[in-house]
């Protein structure tokens, strides 16, 4: 086994910046999908979820640029153009969504998405002794887990 120069194997890490390169374009995604719903959100709950969605953009944002760091910490390169972003997301793309329903649908069917991977990211993470990375999942899986709860409870549904 080769460590890198942070103590960690580097055929591990590899595999782990290729994961977290699928998380970053899944979170690009997102992040285009809450600026989309931000700008184009109609209705009488326009007040209240104009600004959620701006903080939640915001959130995505600094989210991933703490991934694209992680990934340059490893050692490896973060992808950083739409072509690569959409060929590797998962997460539904939102077009036009104005409807306060779908648009709190399309938040909770990305976060689902994004917490797949964050966990099978989480498991990785751990059998390499990747700290860092098993910080950052938690971290984000802890957020995003009660944002799902908070917009199932706008709908009226439970998690």
């Amino acid at each position: 086994m080769t460590l890198n120069s942070i103590g960690l194997d580097t055929e591990k890490t590899k595999s782990l910046a290729k994961d977290l390169n699928h998380l970053l374009a899944n979170f690009q995604l997102y992040y285009q999908n809450l600026r989309g719903i931000h700008w184009n959100i109609q209705g009488r709950a326009f007040f209240n979820l104009h600004e959620k969605f701006e903080e939640l953009y915001t959130d995505a944002n600094t989210k991933v640029d703490e991934i694209a760091e992680r990934i340059l910490t490893l050692g490896e390169t973060p992808l950083h153009t739409f072509e690569d972003y959409t060929k590797a997301a998962k997460v539904p793309v939102g077009k036009n969504v104005s409807i306060d329903e779908k648009a709190v649908n399309l938040i909770v069917d990305s976060l689902t998405e994004l917490l797949k991977i964050e966990r099978s990211i989480l498991d990785a993470a751990g059998d390499a002794n990747d700290e860092g990375t098993v910080a950052m999942m938690s971290d984000f899986i802890t957020e995003q887990e009660k944002t799902v709860w908070m917009m199932k409870a706008w709908l009226g549904e439970t998690v």
